[in-house]
């Protein structure tokens, strides 16, 4: 049972920001500055809005948080107004593929992190293919 009224957990959840986010955003950026990872772009003009973008090599990186993109581990749906939270997450899936669909057929690499995945610190296998890739397309970046 929710501990909060109806309009209080409306309101909590209105204020929920989209990027800066302390348990995914600055959680990976700090990832990234620690295994030295650069090149990356905030707010870069892209399809979907991507967390983070790798313009040279075109990489896109989106880190997705659990409940919002319905994390099958993780997505515990409130019990209040639970079809419009259902309707609402199953959107956010179908637009989630829609967008990783096209931004692939314009060749970019899209990597998507769970939010547990950074937070428990079980996104190396991504991390590694990151790297990978980073490394593989060295040549495209301008020195």
């Amino acid at each position: 049972m929710d501990k909060v009224t109806s309009a209080e957990r409306s309101r909590i959840m209105a204020r929920v920001k989209s990027s800066g986010n302390k348990s995914t955003e600055v959680l990976f950026l700090e990832i990234l500055k620690k295994e030295r990872i650069s090149g990356w772009r905030r707010g870069y003009p892209l399809l979907g809005k991507p967390d983070l973008v790798f313009p040279h090599s075109k990489i896109v990186i989106f880190l997705d948080g659990c409940f919002w993109h319905g994390c099958p581990h993780h997505c515990r749906i409130p019990t209040a107004n639970q079809e419009y939270w259902i309707s609402k997450i199953s959107r956010n899936r179908k637009r989630d593929k829609r967008i990783v669909t096209s931004l692939r057929k314009k060749g970019w690499l899209v990597i998507r992190i769970w939010e547990h995945e950074i937070k428990e610190k079980k996104g190396t296998r991504k991390l590694n293919i990151l790297k990978s890739y980073l490394e593989a397309n060295s040549h495209r970046i301008m020195k």
